[in-house]
């Protein structure tokens, strides 16, 4: 799709044109596929700001593994095939007659910048402070698309999982049969390390699955998703299996459901991130459980799986449009155990898409 990033590069040279930066030299592999299309594992990109798309105004360099896939991939860019990636593209910064040059040093490592400026002095290097993340915040529609499609691959992969049986098996037996059934529906692959926990392992926030099993009465908590396309969904939901809930556990389960829900109904363009926050701590602090919300309320996602923006108490900024996040408070009970409900949702002008489709209510499984 060299339209799409061809567009994406264009977004980069306004901000560079804006900044008074000339070049900007782009390190972090998300960010390269984003503004180029390409997927391998080696690659750096040099975007020139003054350029236009057709000529040198951008070049990516990546080694021979990749020459044939960075053809293919990125028909709209010079390639430039160097195993010093840096150093090719310092000395075509330099032949542009670049004197500044932004990098991401959120990406390259200090022995890298280094390396940077001893090759062209003249560069001086500075830094972008993550303009490209900025820029990844509002999604275009095709990343929206594969954003959906990451969600509903999820969804279904978890409808087929609970329409099984659930006691007696353990918590890896189950995560690896919810990931196979995301294969099965079409991810590329799954979208982070698959939760499963049970019982008291529920109570903690990112548990790991072991071969504890599932018996009569506990919670279980799933926090999964599926990657297409480069894109991530994110979801959790918590049920009780095989017996009906204790008070308790309707308690705080209910509490998580009306927290997730004032989340939801806070997002809109233009609202502080800190304010949507607050929206659904209230509900848990008021509850009395506001000591065993222990994370923020949640974040953007895409090509990475936690973006930009961050929802927390003391999170700065406003939310954009076009913009996908995750909604998902929890209240976690040590030794005895949790419950997250979490969303995937695109915060439109006017409305709030809900990708993660499924149902919120205290579902009770065999």
């Amino acid at each position: 799709m060299p339209d799409i990033h061809a567009a994406r590069r264009a977004r980069l040279r306004d901000l560079l044109a804006a900044r008074d930066v000339p070049a900007a030299l782009i390190t972090h592999l998300v960010n390269v596929r984003y503004l180029s299309g390409f997927t391998g594992s080696n690659a750096a990109l040099l975007v020139r700001a003054d350029g236009t798309e057709g000529d040198d105004a951008a070049v990516l360099a990546t080694d021979g593994r990749y020459a044939d896939q960075s053809a293919a991939q990125c028909p709209d860019l010079e390639i430039v095939v160097d195993r010093q990636l840096l150093a090719a593209l310092a000395r075509r910064a330099a032949a542009w007659g670049v004197s500044r040059l932004g990098v991401e040093t959120h990406s390259l490592t200090v022995d890298a910048l280094e390396a940077l400026r001893s090759l062209e002095p003249a560069l001086a290097p500075g830094s972008l402070h993550r303009a490209v993340e900025g820029l990844r915040v509002d999604k275009d529609s095709v990343e929206l698309d594969h954003l959906r499609q990451a969600c509903a691959v999820s969804t279904k992969a978890l409808a087929d999982l609970f329409a099984g049986r659930l006691v007696g098996r353990s918590e890896r037996d189950i995560a690896r049969d919810l990931e196979a059934r995301m294969f099965a529906a079409g991810a590329e692959a799954v979208a982070f390390d698959t939760i499963v926990a049970g019982g008291e392992h529920s109570a903690i926030p990112h548990h790991r699955p072991t071969d504890r099993l599932l018996a009569a009465g506990d919670f279980l908590k799933i926090d999964f998703g599926a990657r297409y396309e480069g894109y991530h969904a994110d979801c959790t939901r918590t049920v009780v299996v095989g017996a009906e809930p204790a008070d308790w556990q309707r308690e705080i389960y209910d509490v998580v459901r009306t927290a997730q829900r004032a989340g939801r109904h806070a997002l809109a363009p233009g609202v502080a991130l800190s304010e949507v926050d607050a929206a659904a701590r209230d509900v848990v602090d008021a509850a009395g459980y506001g000591e065993r919300f222990t994370h923020g309320l949640g974040h953007g996602v895409g090509l990475e799986i936690h973006e930009d923006p961050f929802f927390a108490r003391t999170a700065e900024g406003k939310l954009g449009t076009r913009t996908p996040v995750t909604i998902e408070p929890g209240i976690y009970l040590p030794g005895r155990g949790g419950v997250r409900i979490e969303d995937t949702l695109i915060v439109h002008d006017g409305e709030v898409e809900v990708l993660t489709k499924s149902g919120r209510d205290l579902l009770v499984l065999a």
